[in-house]
């Protein structure tokens, strides 16, 4: 075995460890035996679980001061500029950044990879997801890319002004994106967050509908930056720890941002996308957000049905196609509400505490104490 060889060997051995101890470690809420909500979650309870979704981070934490990075979030493996997909993007509160909306919504359909990263970076991101368009084959005739780049402001424990992602960054988040497990808390554009006061990141979790309901996968994945008074599974964990937002009238803000990722594989056209979209919202007041003045809280809903891509050259002047029913989207409401409020829990268990930028520090939500409580709530039910 060659020099190259072994070092290829120890390579893959050091990824399959970290995988594995990742895998070992309770981070998530169904970890300590929290169940948001009556349905169930699919076989990895992460947006991956609609099929053909693949999600990409890059993380970057140098010196003492950057803490950031780039999530990407791909709706299928094939040349999505070609095939592009049914989408709606909501907006909960607009004090944000969020390129490519304006098309999103005219035209109903997504057609880049959805990126999220840091406030400052976004122009970076944009760039490099153009970038990433007009180089994959079959594209080299295209002369206009609607990228979608969501952010939240991380400049608290990040150098932000230092604007440190690159488009290599940006590239290397979409090339590694699969499918499977999803990493959470301090990772990709969840490094540097804040939530509810406490260590925030990205966040996942499914539903699957039952086959009588039609069968579908809701996927949600959350970057969140956001504050109010944290819930969880009803329990009012913030009160009970003493911190949330204005409390004794202080200046803790609860300003930040939230963007939510939805998908789905149920056959969803704009107009529905947008309808579930909405409903994601009520998953993040659920947690006790409450999309602050300063709060940049934006959903973006695709669906993943093949019979409903866009071809790029139409070879048909006529659309006809299969979506579904108005009257069978309240399971997919009730599905994507509950992931939505699951996911944000997730980002929250999975983050730990960070020391960053100016040598702030950001603790991590105290899990023996929130367990402690959830249990003398459970008890006096």
């Amino acid at each position: 075995m060659t020099l190259t060889m072994y070092k290829y060997v120890f390579v893959i051995l050091c990824l399959l460890c970290a995988s594995m101890m990742w895998a070992q470690n309770p981070h998530r809420a169904r970890d300590y035996g929290i169940e948001i909500g009556v349905m169930t979650p699919g076989k990895n309870n992460a947006i991956t679980d609609v099929p053909g979704v693949q999600v990409g981070h890059t993380t970057k934490l140098e010196g003492e001061g950057v803490r950031t990075g780039v999530t990407a979030i791909l709706p299928h493996d094939g040349n999505l500029f070609q095939e592009k997909v049914p989408a709606a993007i909501y907006v909960g509160n607009g004090f944000g950044k969020l390129a490519g909306i304006t098309q999103v919504n005219e035209l109903g359909n997504l057609e880049t990879p959805i990126v999220l990263t840091n406030t400052l970076n976004v122009a970076t991101a944009v760039q490099a997801v153009i970038t990433h368009t007009l180089e994959s084959s079959g594209n080299e005739n295209v002369r206009s890319v609607n990228a979608v780049v969501g952010e939240t402001n991380d400049g608290y424990l990040n150098d932000i002004r230092g604007m440190h992602i690159t488009e290599a960054d940006v590239l290397s988040a979409i090339s590694t994106a699969h499918s499977g497990p999803v990493e959470e808390g301090n990772v990709g554009a969840g490094t540097g967050t804040i939530c509810f006061g406490f260590k925030g990141g990205i966040g996942t979790s499914s539903r699957q509908l039952p086959a009588d309901l039609g069968g579908y996968s809701v996927g949600v994945l959350v970057q969140s930056n956001f504050g109010g008074n944290l819930q969880i599974d009803g329990v009012p964990i913030g009160e009970e720890l003493g911190k949330y937002s204005f409390r004794q009238s202080i200046n803790e803000s609860a300003d930040g941002s939230c963007m939510i990722i939805v998908a789905t594989n149920a056959p969803l056209d704009h107009r529905n996308l947008m309808r579930l979209a909405r409903r994601s919202m009520l998953g993040l007041g659920k947690t006790g957000g409450i999309a602050s003045n300063g709060s940049g809280d934006y959903v973006i809903a695709f669906s993943t049905a093949e019979n409903l891509r866009i071809p790029y050259s139409p070879t048909k002047s006529e659309v006809q196609q299969t979506v579904l029913h108005n009257d069978y989207m309240s399971p997919l409401f009730m599905a994507v509400i509950e992931a939505t409020e699951e996911a944000i829990i997730n980002s929250l268990f999975a983050a730990q505490t960070m020391t960053g930028r100016a040598g702030n520090t950001v603790q991590e939500l105290p899990l023996d104490k929130v367990i402690r409580i959830l249990k003398k709530y459970q008890d006096e039910k």
